[in-house]
Formats: structure tokens, C-alpha cells, sequence
């Protein structure tokens, strides 16, 4: 079996790795010249961990990033409202690590594993596919070219050129929602000054009793600070008004810090290390396989970023169309296991994940969601006394994984 995949991003560096361990012929095609470094997400659930185990990439991962231990919700002003602590000793505990250098890192795995192949600077422009293979047109430095395999998976982003080929430019069902966010990746400085000497420290964002996670509820000023690495690095996405130009975005944000971050730093207070204005979508794509072509992760289906369920949800499609192809190269089902695949992904996205993001994001900047969010807090406060339901909730993800193996005798031949 010969697969082609398109995007060298997380969901598809992972799934080539997977299906490289398994012997089948992985060549990733990449628009650009290199690896995204914008900030994105950082925060892998258990359901994702259980993955990257199964890649063999998670001590690499774990040797790298760190195990945020708390998550909690906060007014403006700082004051804690409810937060979830970790407890529990659970097998695959979440892990963070931005996902810049988890791509760097997938792509070294990627690159050893045998079978394997990146081709950079590779654009996608058109495909077909017949009876007995899937191909793809590309535009690359040396002119156009075709390839083809026994399948093609687009892991190629929100944009994905696979999916506007199979269903149009156009045609992405869901929303776009009218708010603005703003992703940045900041070290807050404080300055010391002394006599021949100046010294500058991590300014701490835990001095204010923030947590490793902190959601800070508002109408306008809502933001999300989440620590991200061992060297003070942080994670602070913020909204903004809606309708503004990236440039105005950016202009804007030393401004924002000032009024809304603990101790309103100025920016002589933090480094800057990056900042990605973009907008907020939910949506699915109609289905996930088209004959011998196939949809995972962004390429297939978005939602808002709070919560960590984009990220999640993509990994645990790699999950199931790993299963679902590795069964079909062993013999132990026919390609209507595919045609399984895309009705379980689009289920957890429709009864899952789009409705648990919206509910996230409703919590941290809509007034109207005030009983929700005291539900909510109240269910915090109650696995602060229930151990088992604290437990559960804290493997909550695992949802977003299925087991494909119910399903191989229906298709196998």
C-alpha cells in the first residue's frame, strides 16, 4: 500500500509516522518551504497523548514539554472563580508542548522512519483518481508534476486544497463567529535595576495566583493565559473588536496587555516573542472520504480554540484512519471501513466537539451564558470532594477515540 499525504503539519507527520511503523509507503507533499512556526495550539489531552504514545514519540514530547497540573477560571480583576487540579495519577496525562516543536519533532521521527518521504515547496493544484489509484497535480520548483498512491489524505489545513477540489472553494458547512482573537506567545519581563548591573527575570504570572491554565471571563476583555514551557514562556489569547485588519491587530496589542494582563505591563515589561490574529470557525466538511481521497484534522472540520479540542479532535482522526487503513493493508476488511471512518469522525465532531467548544467558548465571553457557566462552576466545585468524578473528567477526551476493530468484520471480505 502506497499513501500520499498532504500537509506537513502535526495531524499529518503523525499519521505518516504511524503508517511508516506499519510498513506502508508515506510521501508527505508540503506547499511551503518549511515547517508553520505560528503560534498555535500547545495543550495535548490524554485521548491525544494515547497517540503519540502509539507513534513512539511521547518521551520526546514529555522530555520536551511539561504537564500543566491546574486549570482555572478568573474575573477580570484576577479573582479566582472555580479551577480543576490534578490529582490523579491517570496513564496518559495531558501534556503540553507548542506545537512548533512538536512538528520539529514529528518530522525527525517522520524522516527515520522507513518508506518515507517529504517533498517541500509542493502545491497542490488539482486532483483525480480512477478505479485503482488517486492522484494529485502540483505545482513544484522543477515545474508541474503528478503523483499518485492508493489513497491521498488531506491533512492540509483549514484552506485544504484536497477538500476545495472534492467539494468546491466554497463549500464548507458551518459558521464563521463574529469575534476576533488574537494568539500570542509572550515572556513578560520585569526590569531590576542596580548599579551597574540590570537584571531581568521571567516576570511571574503565578505572583498574581495565576494557575498553568487560566480563562479570565468577560464580555470585551477575555483572554486566556496558559503557561506553555519550563522557561517562562506564555501562552495569552485575547479577543478584540471584530473587523479590523491583522496590521491594526497588531498595533493594538501593547495596548491590550496593558489594560487586561495582571500588573498591565507596558512593553519594555515582555518580550513578544510571536502574535497570530485569526478568526474563530466551526465548521465540518460534508464527508471525510471521496472514493479514494480522505480528510483529517483542520482539513476536515474546525472549531474554536478553548478547550484544546481542534488539536485533540485532529489527532484522534489520524487515530481511527490509521486503524481503519492499517486494517484495510492487512486484509482484514474491505475500503468500506473508510466509508466507517468518515461517519465516526463527523459524529464526534456534531455530538462532541462542536458542542463542548461552543460551550467553552460561551463560558469565557458571552453575559448570556451565566447560568451555564454556574453549572459549571458548581460541577468544579463538586469534583473537589468527588475523587471518581474528578478522575473521570480528567480523561474526559477519551470520547474523541473509537475502536475500529467492532467494525472489521462487517467489511472484511
Amino acid at each position: 500500500m502506497q499513501i500520499i499525504i498532504v500537509g506537513a503539519g502535526p495531524s499529518g507527520l503523525l499519521l505518516g509516522i504511524l503508517l511508516a511503523k506499519k510498513g506502508i509507503q508515506v510521501q508527505l507533499l508540503e506547499a511551503s518551504h518549511e515547517l508553520d512556526k505560528n503560534p498555535r495550539a500547545a495543550h495535548y489531552a490524554p485521548s491525544a497523548v494515547y497517540e503519540l504514545n502509539r507513534a513512539g514519540v511521547l518521551e520526546d514530547v514529555k522530555r520536551d514539554g511539561i504537564h500543566p497540573d491546574a486549570v482555572c477560571w478568573r474575573h477580570p480583576d484576577g479573582t479566582f472563580i472555580a479551577g480543576i487540579k490534578s490529582r490523579f495519577d491517570i496513564e496518559f496525562p495531558m501534556v503540553c508542548l507548542p506545537l512548533d516543536q512538536l512538528d520539529v519533532l514529528l518530522l525527525k521521527h517522520f524522516l527515520a522512519a522507513p518508506g518515507t518521504e517529504v517533498l517541500w515547496n509542493h502545491k497542490v493544484v488539482s486532483i483525480d483518481q480512477d478505479e485503482g489509484e488517486a492522484r494529485v497535480h502540483v505545482e513544484t520548483p522543477d515545474g508541474k508534476k503528478t503523483f499518485g498512491a492508493d489513497y491521498v489524505v488531506g491533512c492540509d489545513g483549514a484552506n485544504s486544497q484536497i477538500r476545495r477540489s472534492l467539494f468546491g472553494d466554497l463549500n464548507y458547512p458551518g459558521e464563521t463567529l463574529q469575534k476576533q482573537i488574537i494568539a500570542t506567545n509572550v515572556s513578560v519581563l520585569n526590569g531590576v535595576h542596580k548599579p551597574e548591573l540590570t537584571v531581568k527575570v521571567y516576570y511571574d504570572f503565578k505572583k498574581f495566583g495565576y494557575w498553568d491554565s487560566n480563562f479570565i471571563i468577560d464580555e470585551s476583555d477575555w483572554y486566556m493565559a496558559a503557561r506553555i514551557t519550563n522557561d517562562g514562556l506564555w501562552r495569552v489569547t485575547y479577543g478584540d473588536e471584530w473587523g479590523l485588519s491583522n496590521e491594526e491587530y497588531l498595533a493594538r496589542q501593547p495596548a491590550r496587555f496593558e489594560k487586561i494582563l495582571p500588573g498591565n505591563p507596558k512593553p519594555g515589561d515582555y518580550k513578544l516573542v510571536s502574535a497570530s490574529p485569526y478568526k474563530l470557525h466551526q465548521r465540518c466538511a460534508d464527508s471525510f472520504r471521496v472514493g479514494r481521497f480522505l480528510l483529517a484534522a483542520d482539513a476536515a472540520h474546525l472549531c474554536n480554540p478553548f478547550g484544546g479540542l481542534g488539536l485533540t479532535g485532529g489527532i484522534a482522526d489520524v487515530g481511527s484512519l490509521f486503524d481503519a487503513l492499517a486494517a484495510l493493508k492487512d486484509g482484514k476488511t474491505d475500503d468500506s471501513i473508510l466509508d466507517k471512518y468518515s461517519e465516526v469522525r463527523r459524529e464526534k465532531w456534531a455530538k462532541i466537539i462542536d458542542p463542548m467548544s461552543r460551550a467553552n467558548f460561551r463560558r469565557v465571553c458571552l453575559d448570556e451564558a451565566e447560568s451555564e457557566r454556574n453549572e459549571f462552576w458548581a460541577l468544579c466545585k463538586k469534583m473537589e470532594e468527588d475523587d471518581e468524578l474528578a478522575r473521570q473528567m480528567a480523561q474526559g477526551t477519551n470520547i474523541l477515540r473509537e475502536d475500529f476493530h467492532e467494525y472489521l468484520t462487517a467489511g472484511a471480505a
